[in-house]
Parts: C-alpha cells; sequence; structure tokens
C-alpha cells in the first residue's frame, strides 16, 4: 500500500501541506522527527545526490525504515533532485518512498523524454513508488545567496504554465508536479525571496491533475506559504532555512564550549545548557510544520 500518496492526497483535501526536510547526518534527522512526532503530522526526509552520497543510499532507507517502524510514524524518505537514471534506479532499489526526477534545467521536450524513461524505469523495479517531475528552472543550490540565481524563472513570463504542467503529466505519468511558480532555491541574502504566484498555482494544480511541490520553500513568508497550500500546494520543501540554523548552533556550541571535541555533544546538547544544531533545526522545522498544519 502506498502510504505516502495517501498522505499526500489527505494534506491536500485537509488543505495542509507535508513538510520536506533534507538532512546530511543525525542532528538534524532527530530534530526534524522530534518535531513531527511532538505535532503528530506526517513528515518528509529528503537526501539530495550529494547528501545520499555522503550518508548512502541504502544507509538512509535503512534509517528512516527503522524509525517509522519503532516509532509507528508516518516518516518517508525522498531522493531529491536526482538527474540521472542510473541514481533513480539506486535509491528505487534502496527503498526509497518517493524519488524527484530533476530535468528542469533541460528544454521542455528533452525534459518530458528524459522524465518518462525515470517513472518508467522506477515503476518496473516498484510500481507504487512515487515519481516526481518538474518544469521551471528554479536555481539548485540550497545555500546563502547574494542574488536571485542566474536564469531562475521568477518572472511572470518564463514561470510554468497550466498548459505546459498538463502535457508534461500526461505525457510523463508523474505522480508529484514541481513547477516554477516565484520560487528559488537557497535564501537571498539581503531580504526575501521573490513572491509566490499563487493565482498560476491554482490554474496549474487543476490542469495537471496530480498533487504539485513546492521546491525552495526557505525564505518565503508565513503568508505566500498559507495561501500557496490553499491554491493547490500540498508538499513543502525547506533546506536552506535549517542548514543556516544547524551551523548557528554549532558556533554557538563552539564559542561556549571551545575545549569539546565529542562530535554527539556538539551537535546535540541535551541539557539544554548551550545553543546546539539539534536544537536550532528542532525550532525551525516545528516552526514550519506548525505552519504548514495550520496549527499556530
Amino acid at each position: 500500500m502506498d502510504y505516502l500518496k495517501e498522505a499526500i492526497y489527505s494534506a491536500e483535501d485537509r488543505q495542509v501541506a507535508i513538510g520536506h526536510f533534507n538532512i546530511s547526518e543525525l542532528a538534524a534527522l532527530r530534530a526534524i522527527t522530534r518535531a513531527a512526532t511532538e505535532l503528530r503530522v506526517p513528515v518528509i526526509i529528503g537526501t539530495s545526490e550529494g547528501e545520499a552520497e555522503f550518508i548512502g543510499m541504502k544507509q538512509a532507507a535503512a534509517l528512516i525504515l527503522s524509525l517509522r517502524e519503532e516509532s509507528r510514524y508516518p516518516i518517508f524518505l525522498n531522493a531529491d533532485h536526482m538527474r540521472e537514471l542510473d541514481k533513480v534506479k539506486e535509491a528505487v532499489e534502496a527503498g526509497y518512498d518517493s524519488v524527484i526526477f530533476d530535468g528542469a534545467n533541460l528544454p521542455f521536450e528533452d525534459n518530458i523524454k528524459k522524465t518518462k524513461e525515470a517513472v518508467e524505469l522506477a515503476k518496473s523495479i516498484t510500481p507504487t513508488v512515487l515519481i516526481e517531475g518538474e518544469v521551471g528552472y528554479i536555481g539548485t543550490s540550497s545555500k546563502l545567496l547574494d542574488e536571485v540565481p542566474e536564469g531562475a524563472a521568477v518572472s511572470e513570463e518564463d514561470m510554468t504554465t497550466p498548459e505546459e504542467a498538463e502535457r508534461f503529466v500526461k505525457e510523463t505519468g508523474v505522480d508529484l508536479l514541481a513547477p516554477a511558480v516565484g520560487e528559488i532555491h537557497g535564501m537571498v541574502r539581503s531580504g526575501k525571496n521573490p513572491n509566490l504566484d499563487i493565482e498560476r498555482i491554482k490554474k496549474i494544480r487543476k490542469a495537471a491533475g496530480v498533487p504539485l511541490v513546492l521546491h525552495g520553500g526557505s525564505g518565503t513568508t508565513d503568508e505566500d506559504f498559507v495561501k500557496a497550500i490553499k491554491a493547490g500546494i500540498s508538499v513543502i520543501h525547506i533546506n536552506t532555512e535549517i542548514r543556516v540554523a544547524w551551523r548557528r548552533g554549532l558556533e554557538g556550541m563552539l564559542k561556549e564550549d571551545a575545549e569539546e571535541i565529542a562530535p554527539y555533544r556538539l551537535l546535540s546538547d541535551p541539557g539544554g545548557k548551550f545553543t546546539d544544531p539539534e536544537e536550532e533545526v528542532y525550532k525551525v522545522v516545528l516552526k514550519r510544520l506548525r505552519l504548514f498544519n495550520r496549527l499556530t
């Protein structure tokens, strides 16, 4: 049974969104799962190509499966922005619940062709795995930016159109769609990220016929998040925000206890004496999950 698909459609019916947060080590994973179980909401853990390479796809899948079985809680694992078919295959065989094939930087026709191949490959291995496709380039890096990434679709004429979304879903067979609706990967240092095109989200959801995913959520205003969820966004990706929080927590620990050398003590301080990476990530994730699930 495809529990992730059920969770996503249930979120859409209730006009809430599932939070998707990336990890590359245990402190962030502990923080994310703690926040989700505390609020009793489903959550998606993501690993990008780089993060998956660092952790290991089989290792990440085994870790999430053990957490899900132990807690009996809806914690899912997504392979985030896979750009090669062999990576899609590796993730599906490892046991990921979903995979994003990222062909957004390709010409539209090539994106359709490659994404369709990814869908067919993944479904031939595990028919219930969810495959997400992307239409519209929004940048590639989850980091602090001095300016909007070159070529990112933040102007109206460059964003995904309902017609493109309809054709893309029909011809590729994807389960989920990530359109370009004004968002970008990363966070602009000088201020908030561009506003989302809410009316476009509504039209794309109707035309696409599948749930929509918002990438590049870091830096988006709370008001835009709420409007986007009502318009048809069912999954929201946050990565840069928690990376910034993790870094802030680590800097705090090193400043407060410069002599500490045990990695686990630097990453998590159960006593709460110092600011630490786990606690800082937890605060961000808790705030976002509250907002996405209308618990504020």
